[in-house]
This record gives structure tokens, C-alpha cells and sequence, in this order.
């Protein structure tokens, strides 16, 4: 990253971008102040209270989402592989969204469960409920050191300070506000964070295709250029998954990241849950995911298309791309917004669009922390270290465990930084601690007879199943290049997961059916899964099928143009 800084990267910025800045960081820690006169009780600092309207909630879904690893993430995607990075938006999120919306959400709000793992609890008992507490806690220290290193770089390019004077500062800013308010104030602060992001990348977008002469010439320049016309058509993706076989790339696609690692994420991810989880009512609750699936549908317009564009036009990117270290000045596919903000952006929408990142860093980062101190305080502490102890003290408790949170964040930040492409990283973590809980979940949510040892023990083993794909393709035993291991190893991770779980199954007793009830499909009374469509629920643009439809709708014509 020091190589970084003496590349010729310094955003030129201005007193008119410094004036802005410090308005918008006024701005969020505001809200988190505003926010914390709310929080009187720990469900009110953990779950807002479950007061939230459904547009608030639908947009801090999109926005929790839209952190530094979406957007920096995204464009590197873009500028290494071009549009099959499409594939992580239309195959991999809006059909779970949509999923989650329609078929999960009722089993969550209905069983006023307060955590992902507080529903592996009622169903499987204290061993699985622990082992899905430590490894989301784990899981969300190392993706928000993550999102912390990239804030950290774009300040260091931004102002020239040090990586790690960069990081502790970052760290600070946003631990104030998630402490001070806890979910409230990261939600207020994500619904602001996502407009100011797409105010920032918009423009950039438009500005990048007249350079290159609209989409014909940006379509000419990529074919001419290294990766050549295969980066404009979104299937097979075979750069993306590092398969040179066109079917097992398709399979690879749909199988590895459409289901395992789409369904593992969208529909346990806690941190996107959370936010669904603080709607007011279940109606809300079902349409925040569908909500949120519209903007998610335009995203890759915004992120994905900057990259490409970058590629093309930075004549450092370029170099890299093809293969000639010298000329690529130390920079890497991580960079490609910076640059292109660099060569394209007058000052003061400069100041705008470095507000728009930084908002995208902090809004994953508090994302993450405000899924982290509610999984530790409910699902760790209260449940196996001090029981019973007063609410006011799971409040203090949760402050603190949100300042620990971000001090192992600045630690893990600096594993982030060994990565060219953050995207590896990220999608290597997923398959480690998302696909096995999926398959667990799925498993117990429509099979009645898995029993609560099935539950842990197939976590473990498709969580090890993963991590020894990782081993055999990080020792060079197997030949994976792109994004292929995470999907085979997110694969393997269900597989595993479901022959022990089955296995284990038929070797142990299940719990009597008067405990599953609310808990398992085939056991739940139809009529607590609905919701009510009066009032402020009434009209049909409030009803998740028909908008889970017309979502279905887009997502399949933009796989066909694309």
C-alpha cells in the first residue's frame, strides 16, 4: 500500500471537498446522537424497538450491503473480469432476497426471535446455537476489518496519512455512532449513505461512458483489449470461475454462487436480517428484502460499468491488466474507482464522491458491528456467561462489546490487505461460514425428524469441508484461478453439511413435534405465517408476491440482454 501512496494517486481535492466532507461527518454523527434518545432498553439499541417504516428498512438492507467491499469490490470485479461480475447481483442476491421476503421472513418476525442464531437455538438446541454464534462473530470481525482497510486506503490516498493512522480514525468515527445509537443510528445512517453513494456514483458513470463515447465505444474498447469481447456477455462467466468448460462454468454459477452461496448469505446473514427484523409490523418485515431487490436490480449499472471503464481508459489500470508491471505505477484492480475519480471528477463533485465511498465503507462496517454486539450480548453472554442479569445491563454491555468489536476489527484489517482483489477474500469467508449454516437451516426448517446433534455437527463438517477446498487450491494441489474455489468450496460445504446431517440424523432421537411448532414448516399453523393487509399494509403495491413478481420479471429480461 506504500507503493500506492508514491503512485501518482493523490485525489487532488480542495477547500470546497474538505468543506463537504466535514458537513457529511457532522451529518452521521448527528443522527447517531438524535438516534440514542430513542434507546431506552436493549431491544430498542439491538432491533430499533421494531418501530421502523418499510421503505427505511428496504433501503438499509440494499445500503448495509453496499459497503466498501460492494462498491470497491465490484468495480475491481468489473475491471478484472468485466459484466459476468453481473452474476453476484442477478443470480447471486435477488432471487434469495426475494426468497427471504416471501418464504423466511415470516418464520423470523413470527417467532420474535432477536438473532439468526437465537432461532438455531429453539431449534437445535445450545451446541449448534454456540457453534453459529462464534463463527458469525468471527465472520463479522474479518469482514469488517475489510471494509475498515479500504476506508483506510482511501484516506491514505486522499490525505497521505499513514495506513494505520487511517484505520484508527475510521474506526473511531463509526464506533461513535453505533455506540451512541446503536441499530437506529446505523439504519438512519444507511438509508443517507445510500443516497449519498448513488449521488456519487451516477454521475461518475455517465461522465465515464461520454469519455469513452457512450456504450458502442466502451463495447469497441473492451473487445480490442486484453480479456477482449467475452468481459460484455454476462454467461458463461468462465474468467469469473476460473472453469474453462462452459456447462460446469454455468453450473458452477447457479449451483455454487445462485444457490449455496446466495441462500446461505441473504437468508442467514444476520446483518441483512437485523435490518428486517426492526420493521414494524410482518408485512413490513416481508417487503423490506423485496424493496431493497429494485435498487439491488441497477447496482452493477453504477459499480460494475465504472470498472470496465476504468480499465480501458486509466492508462496504469491498463498496464496491469495486461501484464506489464512497470507501467501499472503499484496499482491494482482495488483502485480502479480511485483512479477513475481521479482522471474524471471536477472538484466539488470530487468532495461528493469521496463522501459516497466513505459512506460505503462505514455503512458495512456498521453493519457489521451492529449484527456483532447483538449476536455476542444475546447469543454468547447472556445465554452461557451472565444469565438473568438486568436489561440496563445488556445495554452498557452492548456499548462495550461494540468498542472490543471495532479494536479486533483494526486487527483483521490488515489480513484484508494481503488481497489484490477483495472479492476473493470475502466470497473465501462466505463459503466457510455461510453455506454450511444454510443447509443446516434449510435442513431443519422443512424436515421435522433432523435431530439438535445433527444441527451442530453438520455445521462443523461442511464448515471444514470448505476450509480444506481453500487448503488444497491455496497449496496449488488444485488449479482453481478467479473466484472458482469459493464456489466449489461453498458447494462442498452444503454436501458435507447434508450427508452428516443426514447420517447423523437416523443415529440420534428428535425432539417431540409440540417443540417445533413456529419452528419447522410442515408443524407452524398456516394462519400465524400470514400477515395483515389493512391499513397501513392495505393496497397492492404492498403485497411481497405481486412485487417479488415484477422483480422476478426484470431480473430475467436484464439475463437475457446482458
Amino acid at each position: 500500500m506504500g507503493v500506492l501512496a508514491e503512485a501518482n494517486l493523490r485525489l487532488d481535492a480542495n477547500a470546497v471537498d474538505y468543506v463537504l466532507l466535514a458537513f457529511y461527518f457532522v451529518l452521521v454523527l448527528g443522527i447517531g446522537y438524535l438516534a440514542r434518545r430513542q434507546v431506552s432498553t436493549s431491544l430498542d439499541f439491538f432491533l430499533s424497538g421494531r418501530s421502523l417504516p418499510a421503505w427505511v428498512t428496504g433501503l438499509a438492507f440494499i445500503s448495509a450491503n453496499l459497503g466498501a467491499i460492494e462498491v470497491m469490490g465490484m468495480s475491481a470485479n468489473g475491471a478484472q473480469y468485466g459484466m459476468p461480475t453481473a452474476h453476484y447481483f442477478w443470480i447471486g442476491a435477488v432471487p434469495a432476497m426475494l426468497f427471504l421476503g416471501v418464504v423466511m421472513m415470516p418464520f423470523y418476525y413470527g417467532s420474535k426471535v432477536r438473532s439468526v442464531p437465537e432461532f438455531m437455538l429453539r431449534r437445535f438446541g445450545k451446541p449448534a446455537h454456540l457453534v453459529n454464534g462464534i463463527s458469525f462473530a468471527v465472520a463479522q470481525i474479518l469482514i469488517a476489518g475489510a471494509n475498515l482497510f479500504l476506508l483506510a486506503t482511501v484516506v491514505n490516498v486522499l490525505l497521505g496519512w499513514p495506513i494505520w493512522v487511517s484505520v484508527i480514525l475510521a474506526a473511531v468515527i463509526v464506533l461513535a455512532y453505533t455506540a451512541l445509537g446503536g441499530l437506529s443510528a446505523a439504519i438512519y445512517n444507511e438509508v443517507l449513505q445510500f443516497f449519498v453513494i448513488v449521488a456519487a456514483l451516477v454521475p461518475l458513470t455517465f461522465v465515464g461512458l461520454y469519455k469513452v463515447g457512450g456504450w458502442q465505444g466502451l463495447v469497441d474498447r473492451v473487445t480490442a483489449g486484453p480479456g477482449g469481447g467475452e468481459q460484455l456477455n454476462s454467461w458463461p462467466g468462465n474468467e469469473l470461475t476460473g472453469f474453462g468448460n462452459n456447462f460446469l462454468s454455468v453450473l458452477g454459477l447457479v449451483f455454487g454462487l445462485g444457490f449455496v452461496l446466495s441462500f446461505g448469505y441473504w437468508t442467514t446473514n444476520f446483518v441483512e436480517v437485523q435490518r428486517a427484523m426492526a420493521s414494524k409490523s410482518m408485512s413490513a418485515a416481508r417487503r423490506t428484502p423485496i424493496i431493497g431487490a429494485f435498487p439491488k436490480l441497477l447496482i452493477p449499472f453504477i459499480v460494475i460499468i465504472p470498472g470496465m471503464i476504468a480499465a480501458v481508459t486509466v492508462s496504469e489500470l491498463a498496464a496491469y491488466k495486461a501484464g506489464d508491471m512497470a507501467g501499472s505505477g503499484g496499482v491494482d484492480y482495488n483502485d480502479a474507482l480511485l483512479l477513475l475519480m481521479r482522471d474524471l471528477l471536477p472538484n466539488g463533485m470530487l468532495g461528493i464522491a469521496i463522501a459516497g465511498l466513505l459512506a460505503s465503507f462505514m455503512a458495512g462496517m456498521a453493519a457489521n458491528l451492529s449484527s456483532f454486539n447483538t449476536v455476542f450480548t444475546y447469543d454468547i453472554w447472556q445465554s452461557y456467561i451472565k444469565k438473568d442479569k438486568p436489561d440496563g445491563y445488556y445495554l452498557s454491555f452492548g456499548r462495550l462489546v461494540t468498542a472490543g468489536g471495532t479494536i479486533l476489527a483494526i486487527g483483521t484489517a490488515f489480513i484484508a490487505s494481503s488481497y489484490s482483489n477483495l472479492m476473493d477474500y470475502l466470497q473465501q469467508l462466505f463459503s466457510f461460514f455461510n453455506a454450511p449454516l444454510f443447509a443446516t437451516f434449510i435442513l431443519g426448517m422443512f424436515w421435522k425428524r433432523m435431530t439438535a446433534t445433527a444441527g451442530w455437527t453438520g455445521l462443523v463438517s461442511g464448515t471444514l469441508a470448505a476450509i480444506g477446498v481453500f487448503i488444497l487450491a491455496e497449496s496449488g494441489v488444485w488449479d482453481l484461478p478467479g473466484q472458482g474455489a469459493s464456489f466449489i468450496g461453498a458447494g462442498a460445504a452444503f454436501v458435507v453439511d447434508v450427508v452428516v446431517s443426514v447420517a447423523v440424523t437416523y443415529a440420534t432421537q428428535p425432539k417431540p413435534e409440540a417443540q417445533l411448532v413456529g419452528l419447522v414448516y410442515s408443524l407452524t399453523p398456516k394462519d400465524s405465517l400470514k400477515h395483515s393487509d389493512t391499513g397501513e399494509d392495505s393496497g397492492w403495491y404492498r403485497k411481497p408476491g405481486l412485487l417479488a413478481g415484477i422483480v422476478l420479471a426484470i431480473t430475467i429480461l436484464l439475463n437475457i440482454i446482458f
